[in-house]
């Protein structure tokens, strides 16, 4: 919720700088967007009930996801921002992306849930799970 507070107050120009030149949108209209949903995901990590919480995990990993193309951009172009002034800091930067992805979705539980998905998926036959399964003498 930080990030997002600064998305639209304090570090809206350093949040500026770092939108690739590329993207093709107004670079303000990207940070007060990203910002706007970062307070929302924020918010939910904070106050979704406890059965929300892994849908919220993967909502917020693919959010860190998407902002991953962004941020290689500023590697390969060499734009400064945060503090990130040189191409050692920029790439330190990217290695803790994957860890952004792997935090939401082990603390909101998400990860556990995909592998009992995942688990629960392979073990079913093909006619497990319906009607005429079920009713067999």
């Amino acid at each position: 919720m930080l990030a997002g507070t600064g998305h639209l107050t304090f570090a809206r120009a350093e949040f500026q700088a770092q939108v690739p030149p590329w993207l093709p949108l107004e670079a303000d209209l990207v940070v007060v967007a990203s910002g706007v949903v970062e307070l929302v995901l924020g918010l939910a990590l904070v106050l979704a009930p406890r059965r929300a919480r892994p849908l919220v995990g993967i909502i917020v990993a693919a959010f860190f996801v998407a902002v991953f193309p962004g941020n290689i951009a500023q590697l390969v172009e060499g734009r400064d921002g945060f503090g990130l002034d040189t191409d050692a800091a920029r790439a330190i930067r990217l290695l803790f992306q994957p860890l952004l992805v792997v935090a939401a979705l082990w603390s909101t539980g998400a990860w556990a849930a995909i592998r009992r998905r995942l688990r629960s998926g392979n073990q079913q036959t093909p006619t497990e799970g319906s009607a005429h399964a079920r009713h067999r003498p």
